[in-house]
């Protein structure tokens, strides 16, 4: 395996103008667990099945969102992977304190690797996608990293109208697609997680195709590795993939229930201002500035009987 292979770890899309939210009042200003107190059962999505996967490890389980409208050739490839079971019995390779972990298979481009079955060997670079659409959700404050970042289906997202272009940013949980040097050298079967502070760094140099929405602690807490780059060092270290499946195929009395707070409400503005002016009673001062990795997009259990919405 290449050491340099975890620089790579309807449809939606990105509106060119402001959208539009429904006429309710916003919600008042106050703290994130009160916006979230005062939410509605319509601010609130049910995960598509076909695109979450269900990582499950010794310690539980990962739940990750994939991403089809930005990376849609990965996301594909990575469906088929998950029903072909490719991941089943492979390992998590890496723990790269404040950055990344990484999973794949331990005997990747030797004579022993696991045959791809009917997946792709080989995939186009998807490091952005055209901005042109609807669906994102901008924030006022300024970024460093792009001219204009927000929220597209509970994804952090940025954008630079001059060029056309949008792109998933490199947040806490974000999930990529590990390549080597050459841009289209990525095929889905080397996924990372961001663990660490936000690697900006590395946007439009790799192709992100999802999010973890549930389980992070499970590889946030994993033990370093004492290689290069985070690697492990040795086979007994590594830490067992039991299998990655999509939703789609898990049986209904197996599944984790949970929603997702939609990101194009009244009430997802409120958090986002929660956020970006804290009014706990803790702060004495509001920072009044918000970076796209620091806003959460809250998960919870549906209440028993709840109309489950879909976006």
């Amino acid at each position: 395996m290449s050491t340099f292979r975890w620089l790579g770890c309807g449809a939606l899309a990105i509106a060119l103008m402001a959208p539009l939210h429904s006429q309710d009042p916003p919600a008042k200003p106050g703290t994130m667990q009160r916006v979230l107190d005062d939410s509605k059962p319509s601010d609130w999505r049910a995960l598509d099945p076909d695109n979450t996967l269900y990582v499950e490890l010794a310690s539980g389980r990962v739940i990750i969102e994939l991403a089809p409208a930005f990376a849609p050739a990965h996301v594909a490839n990575i469906r088929q992977l998950a029903r072909d079971r490719y991941w089943d019995g492979l390992a998590i390779l890496r723990s790269h304190d404040n950055y990344v972990v990484q999973w794949g298979d331990p005997e990747a481009g030797t004579p022993k690797a696991k045959p791809l079955g009917k997946a792709l060997a080989k995939l186009p670079a998807e490091f952005t996608r055209d901005a042109n659409g609807a669906a994102m959700l901008s924030l006022t404050d300024h970024d460093g990293w792009a001219r204009e970042t927000g929220f597209s289906q509970g994804l952090a997202v940025a954008r630079d109208k001059k060029e056309g272009k949008a792109w998933l940013t490199h947040c806490y949980g974000s999930v990529g697609a590990g390549r080597d040097n050459a841009a289209d050298s990525s095929n889905g079967t080397e996924l990372y997680v961001v663990i660490g502070q936000s690697p900006r760094h590395l946007d439009r140099n790799i192709t992100l195709v999802g999010r973890v929405v549930s389980g992070m602690e499970r590889l946030s807490a994993l033990p370093r590795g004492t290689g290069p780059l985070g690697f492990y060092e040795k086979p007994e270290q590594h830490v067992a993939l039991r299998s990655i499946r999509l939703l789609a195929d898990v049986p209904e009395r197996e599944r984790t229930p949970l929603e997702v707070l939609r990101t194009d409400t009244r009430t997802w503005d409120a958090l986002v201002e929660s956020r970006r002016n804290r009014r706990d009673d803790w702060y004495l001062r509001p920072a009044g500035h918000i970076n796209v990795c620091n806003v959460p997009v809250p998960t919870r259990v549906p209440a028993a009987g709840a109309k489950r919405q879909r976006s």
